[in-house]
């Protein structure tokens, strides 16, 4: 039984985390916080969690949290995590970072991206990027994981059998993908959206820099990609279409669908569909587990991933790799 805190306890991901470690034999809840006027009961927050968590959240206190946790999960907006992780991790704490702050190894384009100078470059290189399908020998030994974003996570996913075997032309990839309205947060009013479609960020959205890291890491060349995010007049669930070019020595390579298989044969929460079948929101939504769908045609691939975004695009996917980093059953407390 470990203790663990969260920091950004009223925020969408925040929720989502209580709900799961509520759930989780081996966790016990001992601390939470968020960015509040004054401290008052979770449960005057959250009714749901009422007679099940009894714990007043109030402001963030390293001091206290590192008294009463040995991890402290930090669902806070992104440049706001800088302020506490290098404390945490003075103290001996393992972190894990929902926020962007340390997932971008160029200090520069963090600086960039984020309109921000980044205050602690010294533990940029110690931080674990938390996908686990690819990280999860360097997640069981980390003191600090930074968990993906949410689109990262679903484009990364889609892309990384083919990007990894050299199946496809990497200079023309396109990354349509669409969310739902949670993913911008608690302060997006779901009114700016009803019965209306749009996109937004339009290939600047702070999240394609590290789609762009990760898919350089697997293919062993700089990648950029075409990404497109849009909102959807829904609560939650992120759908990507990814469209790409075979590589011509590719062409009368393994069925794609056979190599995404064989390639996540271990992974418990990813489904590759059978050919001709296409993954929807519905199939994901309230569930840790991504689902791929591939379209191979004689040049050209497309490829679809659904995830919801506050499971496995945020809070399921921190508690996955706290499971790994605490050699827990990988899918305890997720399924």
């Amino acid at each position: 039984m470990i203790n663990v805190g969260i920091f950004g306890a009223t925020g969408y991901a925040g929720e989502e985390l209580i709900g799961i470690l509520l759930k989780h034999p081996q966790v016990k809840i001992t601390y939470i916080a968020a960015k509040i006027d004054r401290p008052v009961p979770i449960a005057e927050i959250f009714p749901k969690f009422g007679n099940q968590l009894d714990l007043i959240c109030g402001l963030p206190e390293v001091k206290e949290a590192s008294d009463k946790c040995e991890l402290v999960f930090l669902a806070l907006p992104h440049t706001a995590s800088i302020d506490f992780v290098p404390r945490l991790l003075s103290a001996g704490k393992k972190v894990v970072d929902l926020s962007a702050d340390y997932r971008l190894k160029d200090i520069k384009v963090y600086d960039t991206f984020y309109e921000t100078a980044h205050k602690d470059k010294a533990h940029i290189d110690e931080a674990i990027y938390g996908l686990p399908e690819l990280y999860r020998e360097d997640i069981k030994h980390a003191q600090l994981i930074a968990n993906p974003g949410c689109y990262p996570t679903a484009a990364i996913l889609g892309l990384a059998p083919a990007i990894a075997t050299g199946c496809l032309e990497l200079d023309s990839l396109i990354i349509d993908a669409k969310s739902g309205f949670s993913g911008a947060g608690r302060n997006f009013a779901a009114s700016q959206i009803n019965e209306d479609f749009k996109a937004y960020k339009v290939n600047v959205h702070q999240h394609a820099p590290e789609i762009d890291q990760e898919l350089s890491k697997l293919a062993g060349k700089k990648i950029k990609v075409t990404f497109v995010p849009h909102l959807l007049p829904l609560e939650r669930g992120i759908l990507a279409t990814i469209y790409v070019k075979k590589a011509q020595k590719a062409a009368k390579a393994q069925n794609l669908v056979s190599l995404y298989k064989k390639f996540y044969k271990k992974e418990p929460f990813v489904r590759i569909l059978e050919e001709g079948s296409f993954p929807q929101l519905k199939d994901v939504v309230r569930t840790n587990f991504c689902s791929i769908g591939i379209k191979e045609e004689t040049d050209q691939v497309i490829i679809i991933a659904a995830i919801d975004n506050l499971l496995k695009g945020a809070s399921g996917q921190a508690v996955q790799n706290m499971n790994i980093m605490y050699n827990f059953p990988e899918q305890i407390g997720l399924v």
